[in-house]
């Protein structure tokens, strides 16, 4: 599309079939409101959508990097294993709406510590899941209510990646789902 078409023609972006649509702005830069969710911010270039850029975060709701701190108080002593990674890498993505892993973000961070990990001699010498995810919500570029499908994503990420086919009972993705059922009773 030419700049001139994209100037006569407003973009819209439907974030849901309740959302409100807003014709874009100047620049190419597209919106889409939903009164009970905020606003989330969408970049177009040449007419396709770049990803989510922000959103704001429903009262009451506890977001999937809220989750992630909370594996802090549950499991923080746990050293980073590749089920962790894997678990943290899904969280970070659902979060962010990116499908690549973000360079010294907290999936970067975790998949480094879980290969450090495999190779350290001593318990001592292991990157626990503490020092991964504390300040996890200040460490991601943008976030989201945790939700059912969210917690089934990071659930099979960990299972997936874990030698015996389980998740950690106070884990990742224990602490995802236990967010999205708290989000989804409200």
């Amino acid at each position: 599309m030419s700049q001139e078409q994209l100037e006569k023609k407003p973009i819209t972006h439907d974030v849901k079939e309740e959302a409100q649509k807003t014709p874009a702005t100047a620049q190419g830069i597209e919106t889409a409101e939903d009164k009970e969710k905020g606003v989330v911010v969408v970049e177009a270039s040449g007419g396709q959508d770049e990803g989510e850029a922000n959103q704001k975060k429903p009262e009451g709701t506890i977001t999937i990097g809220e989750a992630l701190e909370a594996t802090v108080l549950t499991a923080g002593n746990k050293p980073v294993e590749w089920s962790d990674a894997a678990a943290i890498q899904a969280a970070e993505v659902r979060a962010t709406g990116r499908t690549n892993i973000m360079p010294g973000g907290v999936a970067a961070s975790a998949q480094s510590a879980a290969t450090l990990n495999a190779r350290a001699n001593s318990e001592d010498d292991k990157t626990t899941l503490a020092d991964v995810l504390t300040g996890a919500s200040s460490k991601l570029p943008s976030d989201k209510p945790a939700t059912r499908k969210d917690a089934e994503g990071v659930t099979g990420a960990e299972m997936r990646n874990d030698p015996h086919l389980t998740t950690y009972p106070t884990g990742v993705a224990a602490s995802v789902a236990a967010a999205a059922r708290i989000n989804q009773a409200k």
